[in-house]
């Protein structure tokens, strides 16, 4: 093929997403990647309810038998510990990422889409897509290329602010699962995150703004935890990877647009990266369709508000322990407030609602 109408340059999940989505609009569309599938990467794999609502509108399944159920979520600091459900109806679920990539994969394939797995992309210039001595002709390009992107840098489109970086680590462990909820575990200066993907399987991960901190020379700092895993048998490599929160001037010009890390980033506490990026696919695609990336600009700054939001409200327990106690004793003694904040995280209450619990829970930190 020496031409294409919308060609995606970055094959993880949210390249996948794009691709599908303007598959789904007609488009004939290519993908490439120098990597080969199925690719991974450091994450705390658990999707969200709306996650999960943006894959269904992509005609992507996970099957039951390769994922987990996740019913809430669980903060724990020192001896105490507060717990949410997801809204009515609702519903996350936790699959290893090189499972959900096969998955997208397959469904990428069976659409019809190209995909040209370990051919790295060397250029772009006007209506044209480099991979190295070949050129492909599109009226669309899309960077889907991660938080390091050269399609950012190639379109010009780099110019952006970020906080701190934060350092994770993640790694799998076999044990039998103990808790349907993704658990978050907070200590002085980091975090822990478990959440299980299948019946013998939990994830782990750690985080942290300390460059030096590696994952299980950190457990001793969450108590709990590390009963849980003691003697659990490692079922994977530790992986790596930085976290921040990313907010770019613009994610299009031209013919070419940014989506998911390449677009910007949240950090990694709020577990919204994945489906950031799936709903940034769809609306992209609509975008395509008529032809003006302008409403896709409008559009991926609304949709990055709540998660950006999300974060900064997290991370504001971070480094401050005895601010993590009240906290979780308000949401303990006021669970309303937590069900609330869960149910803005996964984008079922709006944002204005939050007002109003925001001075409930500062008069409950007061007070405690």
């Amino acid at each position: 093929m020496n031409s294409t109408d919308v060609f995606v340059i970055g094959g993880g999940p949210a390249g996948l997403a794009a691709a599908i989505a303007a598959r789904q609009q007609g488009f004939n569309v290519v993908v490439a990647d120098g990597a080969k599938p199925p690719i991974d990467k450091a994450c705390g794999e658990a999707l969200m309810p709306d996650a999960i609502s943006a894959l269904e509108r992509l005609g992507v399944s996970v099957p039951a038998a390769e994922a987990f159920p996740v019913r809430g979520v669980r903060f724990l600091s020192s001896d105490l510990s507060a717990d949410a459900l997801f809204p009515t109806g609702c519903f996350g679920l936790s699959v290893r990422r090189t499972v959900l990539h096969q998955i997208m994969s397959e469904r990428a394939a069976a659409l019809g889409i190209e995909l040209l797995w370990q051919s790295a992309v060397t250029g772009i210039s006007g209506d044209s897509v480099h991979l190295g001595e070949r050129m492909i002709r599109t009226r669309w390009i899309v960077g889907a290329d991660g938080a390091n992107s050269r399609v950012r840098r190639w379109a010009n489109l780099d110019s952006q602010s970020r906080t701190p970086f934060r350092y994770s680590f993640r790694r799998h462990y076999r044990v039998s699962p103990w808790t349907d909820h993704v658990e978050i575990y907070w200590g002085k200066d980091s975090q822990a995150y478990a959440v299980a993907v299948s019946d013998e399987q939990v994830c782990v991960a750690v985080a942290s703004r300390d460059p030096k901190l590696r994952l299980e020379e950190s457990f001793c700092a969450f108590p709990q935890l590390n009963r849980r895993l003691r003697g659990a048998e490692p079922a994977s490599a530790v992986r790596g990877a930085t976290s921040a929160n990313s907010k770019l001037k613009c994610v299009a010009r031209g013919n070419v647009a940014l989506i998911g890390d390449a677009s910007g980033t949240v950090d990694a506490i709020t577990g919204e990266g994945l489906g950031l990026a799936f709903s940034q696919a769809v609306v992209l695609s609509d975008c395509l369709r008529s032809g003006d990336l302008a409403g896709y600009r409008d559009a991926h700054r609304r949709l990055a508000q709540r998660p950006l939001l999300m974060a900064r409200l997290m991370l504001t327990l971070d480094g401050r322990p005895r601010f993590q106690q009240r906290t979780l004793q308000v949401f303990r003694e006021r669970p309303a407030i937590f069900r609330r904040l869960l149910a803005l995280h996964v984008g079922t209450l709006s944002p204005f609602h939050l007002a109003l619990d925001g001075l409930t829970l500062g008069w409950g930190l007061l007070t405690a």
